[in-house]
């Protein structure tokens, strides 16, 4: 662990050094203009980072990012050519657009669910913990998730369940966005919910709920960034140099490097209705030094929707086909890879 540490740490620096000196890459000229929105969660971190401390520019990159309330509203913008990029949960609707020939690709990976520790849980309130003792007693209560069906939080539900023996329909499974969900808590109207950093911390503080499961899916990819084919296909440059920003940014957010100053204040920007003390406070999540985009846990997510009915579709799709790992393997070439 130490060793990988030190390797980690000399990535970061590394890192640092490029961006002062101007990038690891040419700056693009004339400069190209990203359209990117995203779903305000921490996992996003590393486009805010990019951001905030001026990656994206040093490489000639003008992003203009904006707040989605879902995923499945950045699909219908990606689809309808209104933003080249979206920081998105794999929802159920891009598997079955991809099975209908959706032109949209995997280009960089979001942070990772931990392998201990995640911030993201099945948390249940508070004045239910003497009642509902085992996921079992969850049958008929009502869960919520953030999307409703077929999204990141419902497979996300549909994993804490499995535990239990319980699929999504064995409760009454509820959308409630991520933000108002603390309140929901508070007022009774939910019983259980998955919640991710800042907001289950929160609701854990205030008293309204407690972690009920936790660490559903060590490791694994629930969101990522998503390029249209347009910009896969016709702005190549452009895209590595997108993908090569969100790999230096992660580079500067490893080990304690994660909540600098300067990381807080970028995390802050784009996550309205937290605070710094609630954002360092909770278990935070991984930002991969490599950015590897894992297919596996991609595979998984697709096989629980397929088998709770919600894809249009029987047979497992092609990642091959939707999966575009090459403009972060070209910056990695250009920073070198942490092992």
């Amino acid at each position: 662990m130490r060793v990988l540490s030190t390797l980690i740490a000399t990535a970061a620096l590394l890192a640092g050094i490029a961006l002062a000196q101007g990038g690891a890459a040419e700056p693009l000229s004339p400069r190209e203009t990203v359209r990117v929105a995203y779903v305000s969660i921490t996992k996003f971190g590393t486009l805010y980072v990019a951001a905030e401390r001026g990656i994206f520019d040093a490489y000639g990159l003008d992003v203009q990012i904006d707040r989605v309330a879902s995923g499945t509203e950045a699909i219908a913008f990606l689809e309808q050519g209104q933003i080249d990029v979206g920081g998105i949960a794999i929802v159920v609707s891009l598997w079955n657009g991809w099975d209908q020939g959706l032109d949209l690709r995997v280009i960089a990976p979001g942070g990772l669910e931990p392998f201990e520790g995640s911030p993201t849980k099945l948390m249940l309130r508070a004045d239910l913990a003497d009642t509902i003792t085992s996921i079992e007693d969850l049958r008929g209560r009502t869960v919520a998730v953030a999307g409703g069906p077929g999204s990141g939080g419902e497979y996300l539900a549909a994993k804490a369940l499995e535990r239990g023996g319980l699929t999504i329909f064995d409760v009454n499974l509820v959308n409630v966005a991520n933000a108002d969900m603390p309140l929901s808590f508070e007022s009774g109207a939910i019983d259980a919910g998955i919640l991710g950093a800042p907001f289950a911390d929160q609701s854990e503080g205030t008293g309204a709920a407690v972690p009920f499961a936790e660490d559903l899916t060590p490791g694994l990819m629930t969101v990522a960034f998503v390029g249209s084919g347009r910009f896969v296909e016709e702005r190549p440059e452009v895209a590595r140099r997108f993908a090569l920003a969100l790999l230096e940014a992660s580079r500067l957010m490893q080990g304690d490097d994660l909540f600098s100053t300067e990381n807080v204040d970028a995390f802050l920007t784009y996550l309205p209705g937290t605070t710094a003390e609630a954002l360092m406070s909770g278990a935070p999540v991984v930002y991969d030094p490599n950015q590897e985009i894992p297919v596996d846990g991609l595979a998984d997510v697709e096989r629980v929707h397929r088998e709770n009915g919600r894809t249009a579709y029987e047979t497992p799709i092609d990642l091959a086909s939707v999966v575009e790992p090459a403009f972060m393997e070209w910056a990695l070439e250009q920073l070198g890879r942490v092992d």
